[in-house]
């Protein structure tokens, strides 16, 4: 495969024996799932920037494993949508350079344990180029990373790598829990001139929810979706779900939680996070991720510093265990549950 095709920009006219998509955006709410809401996002980006390429293994004719990227090689082509050889360092590499000469790039990285082999390239180019060259050269690069547990997949299927890009400066990092927010997201993200890793809970591609044309707030900010007044918990990707049905379990203790969805794991939106905090006086965070050095005890650092006399006790973390992603028939006893995140709750009301 060569990318020399690549050096001017590929409209679909331009692609013999394809006709040329009409733009037609969203224009009505319509019921999507998680990963047919992604894959609405990346054709209207498509759409809307003839800049915007994407890279990954079998992203073409497959549609990608998830079948995220369906039909849009079909629409756009093969010099808009690339078959890369299974080498997550070569599809890096090569968004480095597209970006270098003024085109959007969106990789996929099949399952997010895969994404190592490609991690020299995104901590070492793609996060610091922009800072290297002193604004000289922009890094508009989406990578997007399914990520997290709870399909039953082999050994690397099921990772949870986000902390090491959070730790990285120059990187956005992203996390969504829900058609809307992946139909919203991939657009800013893609749009967005700086880097963004862009992580899909996999356990959640075929939820459904309501998807409307509007993209809502900015992906760098937190969203409170449950109100409470009792405790803050914190979440993002597949556990949002978890969290809410927590909410709703602990009414029936008198317990009111108030559920914050992060979205934006870097930068933190610490306004929404402390304006909370300081209400509920009370923080549990939760992540698949295991818990040392994850991106928990950083928040619950920060929220300390910033709010310290306004906690009633100790924040408490609920996630995954300090060991390598377990078989997939010992799973579910190292993800986060119901019962575990209640038990947070009970720790931080003084219960236990």
């Amino acid at each position: 495969m060569t990318m020399t095709t690549l050096m001017t920009p590929a409209t679909v006219s331009t692609v013999p024996g394809l006709t040329a998509p009409t733009p037609t955006p969203l224009s009505e709410t319509k019921t999507l799932t998680m990963g047919k809401a992604i894959n609405e996002g990346l054709r209207q980006a498509m759409l809307d920037d003839p800049k915007v390429v994407l890279l990954g293994e079998d992203i073409g004719a497959l549609g990608g494993v998830f079948r995220v990227t369906s039909d849009l090689l079909a629409q756009f082509g093969a010099r808009r949508v690339i078959d890369t050889p299974l080498a997550e360092s070569a599809i890096i590499g090569t968004a480095v350079g597209l970006a270098y000469r003024g085109y959007r790039p969106v990789c996929e990285i099949q399952f997010d344990g895969f994404i190592f082999p490609g991690f020299d390239q995104i901590v070492s180019q793609v996060a610091k180029f922009h800072y290297r060259t002193q604004g000289a050269v922009r890094m508009p690069i989406t990578i997007r990373v399914p990520f997290g547990g709870g399909i039953g997949a082999a050994e690397h299927h099921s990772e949870s790598p986000e902390a090491y890009f959070t730790h990285t400066s120059g990187l956005r990092v992203i996390a969504v829990s829900n058609a809307q927010d992946a139909y919203s997201l991939i657009r800013q993200a893609i749009a967005s001139d700086d880097p963004v890793l862009y992580f899909e809970p996999k356990r959640r591609y075929h939820v459904k929810g309501e998807v409307v044309p509007e993209l809502g707030a900015p992906m760098d900010q937190a969203v409170v979706v449950c109100p409470g007044t009792d405790v803050t918990l914190l979440a993002y990707g597949a556990l949002l779900s978890t969290a809410r049905d927590a909410a709703l379990a602990a009414l029936d203790e008198g317990v009111s939680i108030e559920v914050i969805d992060l979205r934006s794991l870097s930068p933190v939106d610490y306004a929404v996070v402390e304006a909370s905090v300081r209400k509920t006086g009370r923080l549990v965070v939760t992540h698949e991720a295991a818990q040392s050095g994850g991106l928990g005890g950083e928040i619950i650092a920060t929220v300390t510093e910033r709010c310290f006399s306004y906690l009633e006790s100790a924040p408490v973390r609920v996630t995954g265990f300090d060991v390598p992603y377990p078989p997939a028939k010992l799973e579910s006893h190292h993800l986060p549950d119901l019962d575990r995140i209640l038990d947070g709750v009970d720790r931080v009301m003084g219960r236990r």
